[in-house]
């Protein structure tokens, strides 16, 4: 009898751990949070500096994938975004970078220019942008298509590409815009700025915040986990120098560009955010609402200043305070364990060569426009034809194959004299002939990420990788875009609804979040998904 009780338990367990609910049951809102510039270090690295309802809330109480990758190069932020919401690569999607050269336009085309919309809500041409340049659909297009478009999808960055390719084709998007001081959109979404946006904009909230000049959050003394404050080779906010305090109340030209590069544009952009939530009433409608967040200000100062840098680790112990009060409010208006919400970041970065090189660790820089120069030159006086390679961009060469055809020459013998040339650089690790990168010899992670970037359509013919430690910029600050971890090794965090605490080890992708939030919605996953569900995070 006792057996049968036993196995009647068990029976019931097991049944019940898989039945399917009742009803359809999603979150109240989710909210995607990407941080432009964000390594995965900095987690761990600010970690005993962080408060509790922070960082550490999502980190302790929610789902870290630690060991998440961008997979595709270059990795720049429009690919990084593209990614995260699609699902999908470069080679798929269309994003392949911010910019790339088109061939028939011959110029370099920036990722969602589009010049049959114009601007909402300022006097500037910032607002002639929208999704058309990205072939995919997004998480954020997929769920609106889920609920009949009863779902509102909202995106919200400084930058225009971190909000309009995170809200989809179909979601609403806004972006800082310099000469209003304030956000805007473009009439591919509507004909003018809601009456809530305007408000918000009325607020003039960037010249509040430049007004308090950006000192460090505690005393400078404790800031260990970064260099000395004063180092040759960091840059600088617009209009002031590269040492606390900042004074932005003081800069008198270009307020705005300098405001980007304060942590108080991050406070900033949660404000906005905020205020969508309030006005739109996302999350309180019944249906399942998406809210896009992109914070661009950590790219900014990052550039400037560096992964070392005191401004640095400032800027990330104030956005561990803006996430506090970001829990707070959402907690307070939706309910704790009612939204889903989740962190990453499109890229890392890499140290100041400055700063290695003073660690005795190897670096250097190089620029693209001198090794054009320099190529060109060579094929002048080898094959007696000007301006052979068009552009170097994204670490690739666009070859004009229009030229080589009118002088008769072999294209594939070209490809193969430019490739050995770029080779002999210096700065250079490898290069590879993109119509023929199956055959190139290279590590198999190189190569998928090679792979995974290259768009027949929009790509150019070369690829080039550098030595670590290398990249295309300046002496003073630092980038990204690369295929070393320092800029494919991402964090990856969800909390919130449905989301058990824990943490895995295993290697993920950053092109599984977008598959990963469709399942954990049950909706279908974004048209050019190539990712994977992290089962993890489902159970």
């Amino acid at each position: 009898m006792r057996r049968i009780v036993f196995i009647f338990i068990a029976l019931f367990s097991f049944t019940s751990n898989f039945a399917q609910p009742t009803t359809l049951r999603r979150p109240k809102l989710v909210i995607g949070v990407v941080v432009d510039q964000m390594r995965w270090d900095y987690l761990y690295r600010y970690y005993d500096r962080y408060q509790a309802d922070g960082f550490k809330r999502i980190l302790l109480q929610g789902f870290s994938c630690e060991n998440t990758f961008i997979p595709y190069t270059p990795t720049y932020t429009a690919a990084g975004h593209a990614c995260v919401y699609s699902g999908s690569v470069p080679a798929v999607n269309g994003i392949i970078g911010n910019f790339w050269y088109n061939r028939e336009l011959k110029r370099n085309f920036y990722c969602t220019e589009d010049s049959t919309v114009t601007t909402v809500g300022s006097t500037s041409s910032a607002g002639k942008m929208s999704p058309r340049n990205m072939w995919s659909t997004t998480i954020t297009d997929e769920l609106r298509l889920a609920t009949n478009f009863q779902s509102k999808s909202i995106g919200i960055a400084l930058k225009d590409r971190g909000s309009i390719l995170p809200a989809g084709h179909s979601g609403t998007a806004y972006w800082f815009d310099n000469t209003s001081a304030g956000f805007i959109t473009s009439s591919y979404y509507m004909n003018a700025l809601p009456s809530w946006v305007q408000a918000f904009n009325n607020k003039k909230l960037p010249e509040k915040y430049m007004l308090q000049a950006w000192n460090t959050l505690y005393p400078i003394s404790t800031y260990t986990q970064s260099t000395s404050d004063d180092k040759i080779y960091e840059a600088s906010i617009t209009g002031e120098d590269n040492t606390f305090p900042h004074r932005t109340d003081t800069i008198s030209r270009n307020r705005t560009e300098a405001f980007r590069a304060t942590p108080f544009a991050n406070t900033y952009t949660f404000d906005m955010s905020k205020a969508a939530i309030e006005a739109e009433k996302l999350g309180q409608r019944g249906v399942t609402d998406f809210l896009a967040v992109s914070l661009s200000s950590t790219d900014y100062i990052g550039h400037a200043f560096g992964a070392n840098s005191i401004e640095i680790e400032d800027t990330y112990l104030r956005l561990d305070k803006d996430l506090a009060e970001l829990f707070k409010y959402l907690d307070a208006k939706l309910g704790k364990g009612q939204y889903l919400f989740f962190l990453s970041a499109d890229h890392g970065v890499a140290h100041i060569p400055g700063f290695l090189k003073e660690n005795k660790i190897p670096a250097g820089v190089f620029d693209d426009a001198d090794v054009r120069k320099w190529l060109n030159e060579l094929a002048e006086k080898k094959y007696g034809i000007k301006n052979s390679i068009l552009q170097v961009i994204n670490y690739q060469l666009y070859i004009d194959r229009d030229l080589l055809t009118a002088n008769k020459i072999d294209a594939q013998e070209f490809s193969q004299w430019a490739t050995l040339e770029v080779k002999s650089h210096p700065a250079i690790a490898n290069a590879y002939d993109l119509l023929r990168l199956q055959d190139a010899t290279l590590p198999a992670r190189i190569k998928e990420m090679s792979t995974n970037g290259y768009n027949q359509k929009l790509s150019g013919d070369i690829q080039f990788t550098f030595k670590p430690g290398w990249f295309d910029g300046w002496e003073k600050g630092t980038t990204h875009g690369t295929w070393n971890p320092y800029d494919s090794h991402i964090p990856l965090l969800f909390y919130g609804w449905n989301i058990k605490p824990g943490k895995t080890n295993r290697q993920i992708y950053m092109s599984d979040i977008a598959p990963t939030v469709a399942a954990l919605l049950r909706i279908q996953m974004p048209s050019g998904t190539v990712g994977t569900v992290i089962e993890e995070v489902t159970k």
